[in-house]
């Protein structure tokens, strides 16, 4: 059975957290080279077509593309890590910096998981855990929101409980944010879908910000 993937894309820098170190393969996206070396992580492969870095001086086997390409090189990886057989991958600095490159990121994530894989998204103030039919806990974190968005037309049986709004089977549409800015009730939320590509985001709160 495959381990986990660990994709390091472009955004903001943030740091890796320590069960992502774990991974079994580390995949670098175009500058995420710089911020993998920053790191002190190593990359099995690096792919990108180097517009927004320089290409890098390594023995690590570098995929070069071209610049004019319809997938963006968080993607070309993301692909890279399904032809490898990983259906645990995990994105960090995938949040921050443009907001065009975030939201490419997250539809990355959907693509994902509609061929059969589980996404963790990682950002220094941003993590979120896409995924489809199925559950997950998630533990309270002080000073975070959380929140669920449909990244699929719909998703179906939605349950969520252990937080102040709870919900049992509705319906959630990527057309309305009814899932936007929930907290923690109990010590772990137990979120579940039972259809439709979910997005569980948890976005920490600034100095003074309150829901």
């Amino acid at each position: 059975m495959k381990g986990q993937c660990l994709l390091v894309s472009g955004g903001a820098f943030c740091k890796i957290p320590a069960e992502l170190r774990k991974a079994e393969t580390v995949i670098a996206c175009d500058r995420g080279w710089q911020y993998a070396e920053k790191l002190g992580v190593v990359p099995n492969l690096i792919v990108g077509d180097f517009d927004s870095s320089s290409l890098p001086e390594t023995n690590i086997p570098v995929e070069r593309v071209p610049t004019r390409k319809d997938d963006t090189d968080t993607m070309l990886a993301a692909k890279r890590a399904m032809e490898l057989g990983y259906t645990d991958i995990a994105i960090c600095c995938a949040f921050g910096g443009r907001l065009d490159h975030t939201f490419a990121n997250i539809q990355t994530a959907a693509y994902l998981v509609a061929h059969g894989a589980q996404v963790h998204l990682v950002g220094t103030d941003t993590d979120a855990f896409v995924f489809s039919e199925g559950v997950r806990h998630i533990s309270r974190r002080e000073g975070w929101s959380l929140s669920v968005f449909a990244l699929s037309d719909r998703c179906e049986g939605l349950t969520i409980r252990g937080t102040k709004y709870e919900c049992e089977g509705v319906t959630l549409t990527n057309a309305f944010p009814l899932g936007v800015s929930n907290v923690w009730e109990a010590d772990e939320a137990e979120i579940s879908v039972r259809s439709g590509i979910l997005m569980v985001l948890q976005s920490k709160l600034k100095k003074g910000e309150h829901i």
